[in-house]
């Protein structure tokens, strides 16, 4: 089916159009990745699901066509997506958090793109987490260091040419969930942040169609997964395949936004350790929902305890 099929399923008007089924989604999201697709059909097909909003068949059809069309990759324990804008994030210590969960003994891939935020790709190196080009780097990334970030536009650049165009269009467009969808490793859990509320059951419901066992989604720091630890945080999305909700209560009685957060990198190759019990609860906090989407029995204990022994990175 062409991508004008689509477009025209999606905008015949009131009465007569409707959502594309699964099937259809995939199919769409082949035309949209093939280097013969016809850019103002994508533009109108992004613009028609953005106007509509999207459902989850459609999300679990884009995401399960773009897994396929990327390479193989070395299967991990814990998919963790990061693709925000940051605007609403202090420094990025949800990567201190990642690693935690890796020195608990999982591996863990990282992936994503944020525009104009440096803070995640300057942060990485100076967390010790290494950046994999290939998949024979990540493979000797993860053997390892159990950890490693890949580039989205080096694993899938056409995927990464979709996902800017919200420069030539303005708008964000579903592109940016189904990065978040991707798992292109088969994790057998995953994390995901969210900006806005709506998505977190959008994406939990998109994961049940594609047979994901584990998924935890909140609305995170920026939109990345990472908690505030002074606020309830309502969390969706699966356990052993069967949906799940639960609020996590606030770790500390503090009022203060991440964005207040002013931590700066020493600058001398390391990441800045938590100067206070606020900061650190993000990065304890943030690995104890990750450990628990893993099924790691009283997480948060597990989370604490692997903070306290760890050497912190500025003294290493």
């Amino acid at each position: 089916m062409t991508l004008a099929a689509h477009v025209r399923t999606l905008g015949r008007g009131p009465g007569r159009s409707r959502s594309l089924t699964r099937d259809e989604a995939r199919d769409a999201m082949r035309s949209m990745l093939s280097e013969g697709a016809e850019p103002a059909a994508i533009g109108a097909l992004l613009m028609l699901l953005r106007m509509k909003g999207e459902t989850a068949e459609e999300i679990a059809g884009f995401a399960q066509a773009a897994q396929e069309w990327g390479p193989d990759l070395p299967q991990v324990d814990l998919d963790w997506p990061s693709y925000a804008a940051g605007r609403t994030r202090g420094h990025p210590w949800f990567l201190l958090s990642a690693k935690l969960v890796a020195e608990a003994g999982h591996t863990v891939l990282l992936h994503g793109f944020n525009g104009p935020d440096a803070a995640v790709r300057n942060g990485l190196t100076d967390a010790g987490i290494g950046i994999a080009d290939t998949p024979a780097t990540l493979s000797r990334l993860l053997a390892q260091d159990r950890i490693a970030y890949l580039p989205l536009e080096q694993w899938h650049p056409r995927l990464f040419d979709l996902l800017r165009l919200r420069d030539v269009l303005g708008l964000r467009s579903c592109i940016n969930t189904i990065c978040r969808m991707l798992n292109p490793a088969r994790a057998r859990a995953s994390v995901q942040g969210v900006f806005h509320p709506s998505y977190r059951l959008l994406q939990a419901d998109a994961a049940t169609q594609l047979g994901w066992e584990s998924l935890s989604v909140i609305k995170g720091g920026g939109g990345e997964f990472e908690r505030h630890p002074a606020k309830e945080i309502a969390g969706f999305g699966l356990r052993n395949g069967a949906p799940w909700e639960e609020t996590v209560p606030a770790l500390c009685d503090e009022t203060r936004r991440l964005a207040d957060d002013d931590a700066q990198s020493p600058g001398d190759g390391s990441f800045p350790a938590p100067q206070d019990h606020f900061q650190t609860a993000i990065v304890t906090g943030t690995a104890a929902l990750a450990l628990d989407t893993l099924g790691v029995a009283d997480s948060a204990r597990v989370a604490e305890t692997l903070w306290a022994e760890r050497i912190p990175p500025h003294a290493a």
